[in-house]
Order: C-alpha cells, then structure tokens, then sequence
C-alpha cells in the first residue's frame, strides 16, 4: 500500500470525525455551527494529512507526475478546504464545513479506493509547471462550482412554501447556520476570479509547452478546446459581473456552464481511460 493511499485514509477518518461533530448537535438544538478551537486545530491536522497524501501521491519522483481522475477531485476538494480555511480568519462561514467537510471525507475516500492513475513524465520544466498549474485551476474551478451549487441550494430552501419552513429537522438547522447568501456571493466571486486567472496561466504555459513539443501553438483535441470554452466562459461571467451587475441565478448558471467544460475537459477523459477502459 503506497503512502498516498495510507494519508488519503487517514484524512478520510479526520474530516469524518470532524463531520460527526458538526453534525451531531444539530439533531438536538438549533445552536449554530461554531468551528471552537480544538476543531479548527483538528481541521489543520486533517488538511495536513490530505495535503502529504496528494503530495506522496502525484509528485513521485523529481521528474513524473502520477496523475488520476480521483486524484484530481481529490485536490480540488483540498484547494477548497484551503480557501476556505483563509477565509474563515476574515469572516464567519464556519457553516460550510457542514457541506465541505463529508464532501472531502468521501473524495479522499475514492481517491484512496481509485488510486490508478498515470505516470507522465515531466522532465520538462515548463510540462512540469504547466500540469501543476492546469491541476490547480482545476481544483479551484470544482470549488467554485461545488458554492454555486450550494448557493442554488440554500436559494431555493429560502423561498420555500411557509408550511414547510415550520419543520425544523436536522437539514433545515444545517442550512439555517450556513452564512447568508451575499457573504456567500463574494466568496463566490473572489474564487472565480482566482480561478480565471490559474485558468489564464493554464492556457498560456499548455501554449508554451504544446509549441515546444509539436510546434503547434494551440491543438485542436479536446482538452484544448474545452479549456478555451470554460476561459471563455468565466471571461464572459466576469465581464457580465462588471458591466452589467449580473448576480444571483445567472451567475450561478455561468459558473456551473464553466466547470462542465473543465470536467470535460479532464476528469471526464481521466474517468474513461482509468475506470471504463481499465488502462490505469
């Protein structure tokens, strides 16, 4: 058993634990999610694991990358934790972890269970930078779809019929103690704005390398064209947030439109060869 999966597991247990905690009193009071001391020392403890595990994990050796459609969803999952972990200092979300925290336990879960994957070779710098960078964009682009789903959630759950407003089960509390949704907008914003600018970097090192490698600027293959679709997609979101004030469902719906292309582009291709085709 390689070290990636034995920190995957233990990361599994880690953000489970910390989900049981959260979720527990919620069954019995409608106290609101406070992420104490000893949790959010316990959060670091578990990011710490997940981080050594996708670190053992992808970077094996100074010049391959072991690379997997889990492993992908894995340090988008981690990415998200990060930023949410830096945003907590600024303002009170602490009511995400009830969503974030059984997420990541059930990807780290498949990327312990899913471990193939394949060996690139990297020995190229720029080929090198350019994967890190493309995983990173990846990530932080499933983080930005994964609030605006949440978003979408909660929304709908506000403008629920008044009958159903007096029932008061566990569900109903976890989303009363997520943070209000304009608080909820800007961390949306500011994640897809940091994720359109690793998204830029993404396009002009796979240039960089792609003309390197086979002369050509900018192939034609899928990924290319469904990484230029999602820039495009998120260019037009954020102009659209400048120009014209878009906010709310129309914003939610261009984010998920940007994140379907990067799926598409990457962890769709990676679940075929690594699972349906068995090639891992």
């Amino acid at each position: 058993m390689s070290a990636g999966i034995v920190f995957h597991s233990l990361a599994t247990l880690a953000y489970g634990l910390l989900a049981i905690l959260l979720w527990r009193p919620l069954k019995h009071s409608e106290a609101q999610t406070r992420l104490g001391t000893a949790k959010r020392i316990g959060l670091l403890g578990a990011l710490i694991l997940h981080g050594a595990g996708l670190y053992m994990a992808i970077l094996q050796s100074s010049d391959h990358l072991y690379l997997g459609w889990a492993l992908a969803l894995s340090a988008a999952l981690w990415l998200g934790l990060i930023v949410f972990w830096l945003e907590s200092l600024a303002q009170r979300i602490d009511g995400l972890l009830l969503i974030l925290l059984p997420a990541a336990a059930l990807v780290c879960l498949v990327a312990a269970i899913f471990h193939q994957g394949h060996l690139v070779n990297a020995a190229s710098q720029w080929l090198r930078i350019h994967l890190l960078i493309a995983l990173t964009a990846y990530g932080l682009t499933a983080v930005a779809a994964l609030q605006a789903m949440l978003m979408a959630t909660l929304d709908r759950y506000l403008h629920r019929p008044v009958a159903e407003a007096q029932e008061r089960g566990s569900l109903s509390r976890a989303l009363d103690s997520l943070p209000p949704l304009l608080v909820q907008e800007q961390l949306l914003f500011r994640l897809i704005w940091i994720s359109f600018l690793i998204l830029t970097l993404t396009v002009i090192s796979g240039a960089i390398v792609s003309q390197q490698l086979t002369n050509v600027l900018f192939p034609l293959d899928h990924k290319t064209i469904f990484t230029l679709l999602s820039w495009l997609t998120f260019a037009v979101l954020l102009a659209g947030r400048h120009l014209r004030g878009w906010r709310g469902r129309p914003a939610l719906h261009w984010t998920l439109l940007g994140f379907a292309f990067m799926l598409l582009a990457y962890s769709g291709s990676w679940f075929v060869i690594d699972v349906i085709l068995h090639r891992g």
